[in-house]
């Protein structure tokens, strides 16, 4: 009886954010363990990754994507970018096993971290106004958009967190819309105890919605949305090596580009396609209307905040504060090129605990380049 009623009421209200999608959101949630992957692997990171077919991947549940064609490579070029000397190889993803042809990674979630739905519903770091976030990022004018691709490669580091709710990112992203109606891609590195069964390592994360994470969207894939192509790179896996302050650094180049053709919003990360978001998720991300690079941290009402990037203040100095180089951005022209100073908005909330600094163009090796990194502390909300 009480399935007929929640049944009628869904049909009569009908709308958009309501209970009905709140239910279905749960159901997509819980589609996403896997029963039987063609391989399941034990990295040296201790995460278990399953090997599913790529064409039975979960995110195909999803019921946006029921008739989705699969598009295995993207119908653009990529730039090509001289990177800083300062680069040192790392292990990113699958290395001495890989998943057979025609399967692609996935990061099992834990019991714990698998039942924590606020990690995938509306409690998010990502969203506008949430109390306890703190930001230092770039972002490019409105006025000069619309935008279709940006990139950067930044600096990779293991912010110390001292609670398990608290999170430091540094990512770049593309967005359209406002309050609500936010639809946003993002992709980085952070640190997140909560989302990996307390793990306080540096992972690679994507993230996205299509409602400013009121009932679309999560991380990585805690709920049905992006495509993975790449056989070798899976989503929330380990970065083997991080920078130290004064010491060696470690990159990773990162892109968000849309393709002409099929409009979906490719992921690279290296030099890997590793997959894309299609176009079918989002109401209106058809282009961006912002893209940017920088850094987040959120901490529990009342508590320090974590430290961001490296944990200290831009100095100009490359291995010092967490960086992005080599930034790029591609607007309605169809050219790819540096964004200019007076192109861009540098914003922090708090400058006392944390610092962002764009440079513009920094020379060979380097090109457009930005700096932020902060100690945290008690910072307010």
């Amino acid at each position: 009886m009480m399935n007929i009623l929640f049944f009628i009421f869904c049909l009569v209200t009908n709308h958009i954010h309501n209970v009905c999608a709140t239910e279905d959101r749960l159901k997509e949630d819980v589609k996403l363990s896997i029963d039987s992957p063609v391989k399941t692997i034990h990295t040296n990171f201790g995460d278990i990754v399953d090997c599913v077919d790529i064409y039975k991947q979960p995110t195909f549940d999803h019921s946006l994507l029921k008739d989705h064609k699969l598009q295995l490579k993207p119908n653009f070029e990529i730039e090509n970018i001289t990177e800083n000397s300062s680069q040192r190889d790392f292990v990113f993803g699958l290395v001495e096993e890989n998943c057979p042809e025609g399967t692609i990674p996935i990061l099992r979630s834990t019991k714990d971290n698998f039942t924590q739905k606020n990690n995938s519903l509306n409690d998010h770091m990502l969203m506008q106004g949430i109390i306890g976030v703190h930001v230092a990022e770039v972002s490019m004018k409105p006025d000069f958009g619309p935008y279709y691709r940006v990139s950067g490669t930044t600096s990779i580091y293991n912010p110390v967190i001292s609670k398990t709710s608290q999170i430091s990112m540094s990512h770049i992203w593309v967005e359209n819309g406002y309050e609500n109606k936010v639809n946003k891609i993002s992709a980085g590195w952070h640190v997140y105890p909560a989302l990996y069964g307390n793990d306080f390592a540096t992972r690679f994360y994507i993230s996205w919605t299509s409602d400013n994470y009121k009932w679309t969207g999560c991380y990585n894939l805690k709920c049905p949305g992006f495509v993975q192509i790449d056989r070798h790179k899976y989503i929330g896996s380990h970065f083997s090596n991080v920078s130290a302050y004064g010491g060696a650094t470690y990159e990773v180049r990162l892109a968000i580009t849309q393709d002409p053709g099929t409009k979906n919003w490719w992921l690279r990360a290296k030099d890997i396609n590793i997959g894309y978001f299609p176009a079918a998720l989002f109401k209106d991300l058809n282009s961006a209307v912002i893209v940017g690079w920088g850094g987040r941290t959120r901490a529990d009402i009342g508590s320090d905040s974590p430290p961001m990037g490296s944990g200290h203040f831009p100095d100009k100095i490359s291995n010092h504060a967490c960086y992005f180089i080599s930034m790029l951005i591609q607007d309605s022209t169809k050219k790819v090129f540096a964004p200019k100073l007076d192109q861009t908005v540098s914003f922090t909330d708090n400058s006392k605990c944390y610092g962002v600094n764009y440079y513009g163009d920094q020379g060979r090796g380097y090109g457009s380049a930005l700096q932020f990194g902060e100690p945290g502390g008690k910072c307010g909300i």
